[in-house]
């Protein structure tokens, strides 16, 4: 039986020298409790950048933006095959106000910070670096890209 395909987009959200990861739940069909990064499947008709808009709002909160594609892959699953597109994202929030003795990166910091909220899809979310990245229990498709990329600049 040929296996059908699907498309997934994801998002590097970079902090300093910093990657935000998501942490699925335990009873997820795919990678129960492997980090990884936002994003999701893109629904039928959908344009992928949307696809990848919507799925960090909804699995975040936050509202972004997309930059330069990084890179494709297939990941085979028993029940489907999966092309994940990933991409640089950014996010779409300015400070609204910055006091005298508080710098503009860290009011965005803490902005973010504050705004961070997961859907149910996931248990956890850390911004971490590459030493720590390779410490963690990563998705099956994250770790195909980390061996494939591993010269990516994280900075």
């Amino acid at each position: 039986m040929q296996l059908p395909y699907g498309l997934t987009v994801r998002g590097i959200l970079k902090k300093e020298n910093k990657i935000l990861l998501l942490k699925r739940v335990e009873n997820s069909k795919t990678n129960p409790k492997c980090w990884e990064l936002p994003g999701g499947k893109v629904d039928p008709g959908e344009f992928f950048d949307d696809a990848l808009i919507r799925e960090f709002m909804e699995e975040t909160n936050l509202k972004i933006e997309i930059g330069d594609f990084v890179y494709a892959l297939q990941d085979n699953y028993p029940h489907k095959r999966t092309v994940v597109l990933i991409f640089i994202v950014e996010i779409i929030k300015k400070p609204t106000s910055i006091s005298n003795n508080e710098s503009i990166s860290k009011k965005i910091e803490k902005e973010i910070k504050e705004d961070i909220l997961i859907s149910d899809e996931h248990s956890d979310y850390k911004w971490v670096d590459m030493k720590e990245l390779r410490n963690l229990k990563l998705s099956s498709w994250f770790n195909v890209f980390l061996k494939s990329k591993c010269e990516y600049d994280w900075k």
